[in-house]
Order: structure tokens, then sequence, then C-alpha cells
């Protein structure tokens, strides 16, 4: 979009923050940037040029408005909505893949040379995988300085910086503060969270966001001892690359309260990057609901409660093993299955609030269950331990760079997988806005109920038109039905 100037500047005027995190406005005279719905008067048309990242703009030497902190905006929603190298560039970069392995990690996750992921950055995003691992490096570093009491040298390492000297300057160039500036800044208008060692922050969303699915649908399916409903929060654990977290998130009507209880700092990008991808902050709920609403049978149930997101998952190998869990079974026989499981094989964690006791098991704790003690039909327990072999081996890969059809082909070949597991997967796990379920019995009903053709193969035929969206589309299917999932936790 930032090609297209007059639309962007129609956009930065009318201040629509729809468009923060599509594009980045640089002003030439102050050598600032911001996002368009900016409070500040806008520029002069001819002092404007704009950018499609943060990085972008740092590269060019431009520095964050101190009022719309653009570095805080919501991510472009066009990377969830894509399957190629550089939309799973871009997320494995969101989830710190490039400050733990390098930019070689990063292009052998994707099967690519450093090279040429470096020469799609730059055409698409106008900064390669290092500039814009150092704008999320900053951002990183700023949520450190202005929530915690770390030391700032501690600050720097836990942001990724390999050495204080680089953490200040960066701080320095992005922010136009040097970073003790910056915390006296917070002191005077950020309340310290209660509890010592805990991260709060806010993330932000593109309006509109309905909580009732979103929330409603993670409380209802979750795993005791892993995740809970308690306080208006929906809390779980986390397993991290360098430890493990323990998370509450909390809907409000302008951003998610998040408070982050880490063992390691250092893994504060990855955790931000997850809660994220979780409640699917990055999406466009515009752009969807105004597609969808445009069948009139779907119109009604948009119109009535718009903005729903997709309730995805913190690990898609967790997730795949409670997909199975959950075949063919109900909501509460699923979770009673996935509890027995973490309490045989999760890692015990310690939580000051009581709630929360294991971490889900890992493929690799799994690899050595015994079949005869799940209390599943023996063709299940194929299923389960298949699938964990495949995860534990690594020749399967569910996650945010994974490549949707080929992960599809890998899950359908399978004992025991079937259309309505591995789409389920797709939507979840690996976060395919397009993924489908016209096998499960709540979308049947649904559009039985609204006259929708109910057999799987003419409801696919009617639902090409709702495409890239139809996991969206899904979402306000299963409101029709009064199920839990539906609904906030009183």
């Amino acid at each position: 979009m930032y090609t297209d100037t007059e639309r962007c500047v129609r956009a930065v005027r009318s201040k629509d923050a729809r468009f923060d995190g599509w594009f980045f406005t640089a002003v030439l005279t102050t050598r600032i940037y911001c996002r368009p719905s900016c409070p500040v008067v806008p520029p002069k048309v001819e002092n404007m040029t704009f950018y499609p990242s943060a990085a972008a703009c740092q590269q060019a030497g431009f520095r964050a408005c101190k009022r719309c902190r653009p570095d805080t905006s919501p991510g472009s929603p066009e990377w969830n909505a894509r399957a190629d190298s550089v939309a799973r560039a871009m997320r494995l970069i969101g989830d710190g893949v490039v400050d733990r392995e390098g930019v070689p990690g990063l292009a052998a996750r994707l099967g690519y040379s450093a090279r040429q992921i470096e020469r799609q950055l730059l055409a698409e995003l106008g900064a390669g995988p290092l500039a814009l691992a150092r704008a999320q490096r900053a951002q990183t570093a700023r949520l450190l300085i202005e929530t915690t009491e770390l030391p700032m040298a501690d600050v720097a390492f836990a942001a990724g910086f390999s050495s204080v000297r680089t953490f200040n300057d960066t701080v320095r160039e992005v922010f136009a503060l040097a970073p003790g500036e910056l915390r006296t800044r917070a002191a005077r208008s950020v309340k310290s969270p209660a509890t010592p060692g805990v991260i709060a922050l806010r993330l932000p969303y593109r309006a509109p966001l309905n909580p009732s699915n979103l929330f409603g649908h993670l409380a209802a399916t979750a795993v005791p001892g892993v995740e809970e409903w308690r306080d208006g929060a929906y809390r779980r654990t986390l397993t991290l690359p360098y430890g493990h977290g323990i998370v509450a998130l909390t809907p409000h009507p302008d951003h998610i309260a998040c408070r982050l209880l880490l063992t390691d700092p250092r893994d504060l990008t990855r955790a931000i990057s997850r809660c994220r991808w979780l409640l699917d902050l990055d999406a466009d709920p515009v752009a969807v609901d105004d597609q969808l609403r445009a069948d009139p049978l779907l119109a009604p149930l948009i119109d009535k409660a718009p903005g729903r997101r997709v309730p995805r998952t913190v690990d898609g190998a967790e997730f795949a093993v409670r997909a199975v869990l959950g075949q063919q079974v109900s909501t509460a026989a699923a979770r009673t299955h996935a509890a027995r499981l973490v309490t045989a094989h999760g890692f015990p964690v310690d939580d000051p609030e009581g709630g929360l006791t294991h971490l889900f098991p890992t493929p690799e704790a799994l690899a050595c269950l015994d079949p005869e003690q799940l209390a599943l039909p023996r063709s299940r327990r194929t299923t389960l331990t298949t699938l964990v072999g495949a995860l534990a081996d690594g020749s399967l890969r569910l996650g945010t760079d994974s490549d949707w059809e080929k992960a599809r082909a890998e899950l359908i070949a399978l004992p025991g997988f079937g259309p309505w597991t591995v789409e389920v997967i797709a939507m979840r796990a690996l976060g395919d806005p397009d993924a489908f379920l016209p096998t499960d019995l709540g979308i049947r009903r649904a559009a039985q109920e609204l006259g929708l053709p109910s057999t799987p193969a003419a409801l696919t035929a009617r639902a090409a038109a709702w495409r890239p969206w139809r996991a969206y589309a899904v979402q306000y299917l299963w409101t029709v039905d009064d199920h839990p999932i539906n609904h906030l936790p009183v």
C-alpha cells in the first residue's frame, strides 16, 4: 500500500487507525516517522514519504514519534494472510529467530539461501532481516525499560543486543532518548505492576474486536493445569526457548492487557509474538467482515457481532496433539484426555496465583508414552503415537514458518487424519485464514438453519465466495449454536 501516495495521504489526513501497521509516514523536515493515526497536525504532502515497515524508516535515518509511538502499532495483517517466503520470514523474525539463530538460521528454516531472503525482504519491505530484527530488538528493549526495574545491561542482553554499547546507540537513534531518559519518562506515566518480576504491557489491535468467541473458545477448551480463566483473564503456561513463562491476557475496549512472568527475560519477544498469534491481533477485521458481509445469509451474523477473530494456539505441536484427542468426542472429554497427558508427562511449574501447574508435554516427552495406558480406542492410540513420533523426530513441523499446503499433505498421509482434523490444525495451528470445516457438525447445523447448502461439497462450493477468509466465516457460523465457546465465562 505504501506505494499508493494518494491513498496513504487520505489515510493520514483522516487519522484512520485501520491503516496502522500497513505503512508508516516519514516527515522529511523533522526526520520523524509516525503511524497513520498520529494525533498531531498532518505535515504538508510534499514533506511526506511512506515506508512499508518501521525498520525501513529507521534504516533511512528517521526516528520514532514520541506521541503516536509507531513502533508499538499492530503488525501488518498481510503476513498472516500469506504463505510465501516473505510472509513466513516475517513471522519467524517476529518470533525472534534472527536473534537466536541469525540470518543463516532464518534462511535454513525457509529452505532458501541467506542472499535470496535478503533480496526478497529488501524488495518488499525496504529492509533486510538484520534491520527488521534490530527494529524489533529496539521495541523489546523499550518494553523492558518502561515496565521492569532490570538493570540496563540486563535489558540489553534480554532484548537480544550483543553489547551494551550497541543497545545504547540503537535506543538513542530510534527513540531520540537515552535508555535512562525513557525509564524516567515512563515512571511518570506508567504504574508498575503489583507483582515483582511481572512484565505488564498493552497489546494493540485493529478495531473492532469481539472477545466473546475468542476468549470463550480458549476458556471452554482450556486444559486443566495448563490453562484457566480467572478474574476476567485467560491464563496459561508457555514453553519458550530459554525457559518457560505464565501469561494472563485480559480483553479491554482498545487493547489486550498482557501480564507476563518469565523465567528468562530473553524470551519476551517470543512470548509477545506467541500471544499476538494466539489472539489473531494482527488481523484486519474490516476487510474480512466487508467481504463476508457480501453474502446475504452471513450478513446478519456479522452485523450482530463484528470483529470476530480466529482463536489460535501458542504451539502448533501442542494443538495437533489436542486435535487428535478431540476427534469424535465432546469438548469436556477432550479436556479430560489432555489433562491426563499433562499430569503424566508435563513439566511442573510454580504459579504464584496457584491455578496453573504444568507445561503441556513436548513431543519428545510424549514419545515415550505407553499407548496401552491411554483411555482411547486402539485406532486413536495409533494416530496419536504416529503423530507424536513424526513431531519428535522433526519429519513433521507445525509452526508459523510452515508451508500450509505441504503441512496439509504431510498430515493427511498420517493414519487417522481426515479432512476435519487437517483443516482445524491448518486454521488454529498454522494460521491459514482460508481453512474451512464443511464436515464439522456445528457448521452443518448452522448451514441448515441459515439456509446454506448442508452437504460438504455444496457448502464448499458456496463458500468459494468467502475466500480467502473462510476461517473467519467458520467463527461466525459457529455462533448459530448456543455453545460455551461463543460466550465469555462469567
